[in-house]
């Protein structure tokens, strides 16, 4: 173990949209620490934290990576995040495991969607926060309007510690306004004691002594106001804005003295509740956890992945008490107790041993399968629960299939291993269509899924958008009779039945009811009746689609006492059943999902027009910030595609999410198409 105690240790997240500038800021603060020799390159593939071969193909983070490094006696982790909306499971569980989420903006392109998302986030769970401003040196650079947007977007309290000296390609250097340089230069932009001012006023607002004494004029020691500082910081009345150039190096150090000095260490931070336990049943209410070296072990996973060489590799933050080497600890969700063998701090891909994790420590342990994103790991004498970690629903799905026959047993292992790496990826197969369906955050996300599955497990496959799954019902009563009778040279078959159909409200399924009196059908023959029923409608008759919502009452038939038999009973169920469909007036039915699109206000006309246009029904909208919420029910047919023609319509900006709501009919001009395919489809089947 370090030698270092909780009170040294750092744990921040850097958060904000793609192409912010946050890898190469981790670069920066690495290399400036001393814990790399030579600055990493995005761009050039040498990043330390972008290690993964699909992000060094796409030159953009897919995962979180933790790194660390030591700076005036703190231990610092540090974890870098992905930016893009595509991978946001890395950014949420990475926020998990800190204390600090640090909000990258680039002053070249200000905020963006992702950008407010993670500041969203990093708030509702209770983070400190700091802002930091990179790219500096860009083009067309108005550091004042970037101050007013920040604080229009997120509140007074983000305040400016660091003023740029010169901008654009002239930035040259920050001043600290809570360390005044004895002589500050001329082209600082922004007024100097204006903003020192501001700022000492939001910070002594935490320390009502303090507070007094700065109202009164009073000098104040530098500790006082150090303490102020890291209080305010901590409880959010104070976020600091920084800013940077990580190319020349610029205001790097003052970053990593910040993260060092006022930032929260993990007994000054958030206070991290759990639930007690009773057996294995989730039992008390929550009770703060005691960060202390001294009190049982209790930890959290957040991230996972599959290492070719070491195999899993399972990423935790200890809370509370120690862990060593062969201690046993508990799993809450897996019910079992499991024993730690080796723990590793891991640098992007490098994992270095260690003896022991105290509480603050982000550690990994390799070679244990059953452990999942979200498990609570804590002594099995002293069990707690730690709340799972949300993560949004994927919207985006793809039918797959191997392009080689035999590897579908392979195929369900390895994306299940995928699934345990990323809580926003989900595989099912869906019983109606009989599709492997994958679902994601989008169709980037799905592309990186599908090529790690070629890349790693060497499995190619073919993908198209998901069968619809459509259902057929009907909309009036309706009779049939039908007598099914053969003679074949040996034992016939003779059967005959009498129905009547009526629908049944939306979700009521398939009701059949007997009506037969004074032995007309013999008791033996009725279940085969309902089980020829029952194969009818679980195949549809319309276009291959279940027929649900249907009520069917058998009330009258004959039968031989030779030539009967189930089988004739299920064929003349099946041929009555058809012919009373037919009078029965079938509809097909579509799933309607609820959608919830999220976009700047500027695009609002064009995404309501967007959605009328596709059957949709505009239910209700709302707004926060510069962003507009429009809620609505819209076909699933026709948002098969929604998320690539969002992200055109928005540059980007727009995200949705969307939950199954109920079935309703198909309007009648669309049917034929539907099910002109299916038949299409059957022909290709018997080929």
């Amino acid at each position: 173990m370090g030698q270092y105690e909780t009170k040294d240790i750092r744990n921040v997240a850097f958060v904000g949209h793609g192409a912010s500038g946050k890898t190469s800021l981790v670069e920066g603060i690495l290399f400036k620490a001393g814990a790399t020799k030579r600055l990493g390159c995005v761009d050039e593939g040498t990043s330390i934290s972008d290690f993964d071969s699909e992000e060094k193909k796409r030159k953009t983070t897919i995962d979180s990576s933790v790194l660390h490094c030591n700076w005036q006696g703190k231990e610092i982790t540090v974890i870098d995040t992905p930016g893009y909306p595509d991978f946001i499971s890395g950014s949420i569980s990475s926020l998990n495991a800190v204390e600090t989420a640090i909000i990258v903006i680039a002053a070249t392109s200000g905020i963006q969607v992702n950008t407010q998302k993670m500041w969203d986030i990093a708030g509702d769970a209770g983070l400190a926060r700091v802002i930091v401003i990179t790219k500096m040196d860009g083009d067309n650079v108005d550091f004042p309007a970037l101050l007013d947007s920040i604080q229009n977007a997120f509140g007074e309290e983000c305040l400016p510690l660091m003023l740029p000296v010169g901008h654009g390609s002239g930035f040259n250097g920050v001043v600290d306004i809570f360390n005044l340089p004895e002589e500050v230069p001329a082209d600082v932009i922004g007024d100097v004691d204006e903003c020192r001012e501001k700022f000492l006023e939001g910070i002594v607002c935490v320390c009502d002594e303090t507070m007094e004494k700065y109202l009164d004029g009073q000098e104040i020691e530098i500790e006082k106001l150090h303490g102020c500082f890291t209080t305010a910081v901590a409880s959010g009345s104070v976020v600091p804005i920084l800013c940077c150039d990580n190319k020349k190096g610029i205001g790097i150090e003052e970053i990593v003295d910040v993260i060092s000095k006022y930032t929260p260490s993990p007994e000054k931070g958030l206070a991290r509740k759990s639930v007690g336990m009773e057996g294995d049943e989730v039992a008390t209410e929550e009770k703060d956890v005691e960060v202390s070296k001294n009190a049982p072990f209790s930890a959290q996973v957040f991230k996972s992945i599959t290492d070719p060489f070491v195999g899993k590799l399972s990423f935790f933050r200890v809370y509370s008490g120690e862990l060593k080497h062969h201690q046993e600890v508990y799993n809450v969700r897996a019910k079992k107790n499991e024993k730690i063998g080796h723990m590793f701090k891991t640098f992007g891909k490098e994992q270095q041993e260690v003896d022991g994790a105290i509480p603050g420590d982000i550690v990994t342990i390799s070679k244990i399968e059953d452990i999942s994103v979200s498990d609570t790991l804590c002594d099995p004498h002293a069990k707690v629960k730690f709340k799972d970690i949300k993560f949004p629903n994927p919207m985006a799905s793809l039918a797959i299939e191997p392009k080689s026959s035999g590897a579908e047993q392979k195929i369900s292992e390895t994306l299940h291993r995928l699934v345990d790496e990323d809580s926003t990826f989900k595989v099912s197969r869906d019983v109606q269509t009989h599709e492997l369906v994958v679902t994601g955050m989008s169709n980037l996300h799905l592309d990186v899924i599908l090529s790690r599955l070629k890349s790693r497990y060497g499995i190619d496959v073919e993908s198209r958008q998901p069968k619809i799954p459509h259902k057929e019902t009907i909309t009036t009563k309706a009779s049939a009779q039908y007598k099914h009778k053969k003679q074949t040279g040996g034992k016939g078959q003779y059967g005959e039945v009498y129905l009547r159909i009526e629908p049944l409200e939306r979700g009521g399924g398939f009701q059949f009811v007997s009506k037969i009196v004074g032995g007309a059908i013999p008791s033996q023959y009725i279940p085969a009746v309902e089980k020829g029923l029952r194969e009818t409608i679980a195949k549809g008759i319309l276009s291959n689609n279940p027929i649900v919502d249907v009520k069917v009452e058998l009330y009258d038939g004959t039968f031989h006492n030779v030539d009967s038999s189930e089988a004739a009973f299920k064929v003349a169920a099946s041929k009555a059943f058809h012919l009373a469909f037919d009078d029965a007036k079938p509809v097909l039915l579509e799933p309607v999902v609820n959608i919830e699109v999220t976009i700047p206000s500027e695009f609002m006309g064009e995404i309501t027009g967007n959605l009328s246009s596709r059957r949709g029904r505009v239910q209700g909208m709302d707004s926060f910030g510069d962003l507009q919420v429009i809620q609505a029910s819209i076909p699933m047919e026709e948002v098969k595609n929604y998320e690539t023609e969002l992200k055109s319509m928005t540059g980007g900006r727009g995200s949705y999410t969307m939950a199954l709501s109920h079935y309703d009919v198909v309007p009648s001009h669309l049917v034929p198409l539907i099910i002109a395919q299916a038949k299409k489809e059957t022909e290709k089947a018997d080929k």
